[in-house]
């Protein structure tokens, strides 16, 4: 006979491993992130920036699935740190341009072992990687998908 309550359990969720293994491994990053002051959603912030310059905000939070309300404070915090400028785009108002700083910029260099020591912390396989890494931006892509067509 089938448990009709079977699918509430907690073994029996996607979401929940992806979610504990998501926090286990920003818990292991704040080491490495506090020798350079910033934090995980900092730091992601950060590596968008370094790899692309300029964004406006609303590209940042594509990038980072991430929505204004939650890159507003974030990015105000890196602009005290002086890693970051915002400033209107001058040809529409409404959209806010945010920049990296030369202090930004060089703290690429601070951060450039991080990645290195972070796997260190993950024990997986390069093929295990690769495929964990396929299966989750597969995922993303599909909830990218959605919000294009809500």
């Amino acid at each position: 006979m089938s448990d009709k309550y079977e699918g509430l359990k907690l073994k029996n969720q996607l979401c929940f491993p992806l979610y504990a293994v998501s926090k286990e491994i920003v818990k292991r990053y704040k080491p490495f992130l506090d020798r350079i002051d910033l934090t995980y959603t900092q730091y992601i912030t950060m590596m968008v920036l370094w790899e692309h310059k300029c964004l406006n905000v609303k590209e940042l939070g594509e990038y980072l699935f991430l929505d204004s309300g939650t890159l507003t404070p974030l990015l105000k915090k890196l602009e005290q740190k002086g890693l970051v400028e915002r400033c209107r785009n001058k040809d529409d108002e409404r959209i806010l341009q945010v920049t990296l700083t030369k202090a930004g910029e060089k703290l690429k260099e601070k951060a450039v072992d991080v990645p290195a020591s972070m796997m260190s912390c993950v024990h997986l396989e390069e093929k295990e990687a690769e495929s964990l890494y396929r299966i989750l931006y597969k995922i993303l892509g599909e909830f990218s998908e959605d919000a294009e067509e809500g």
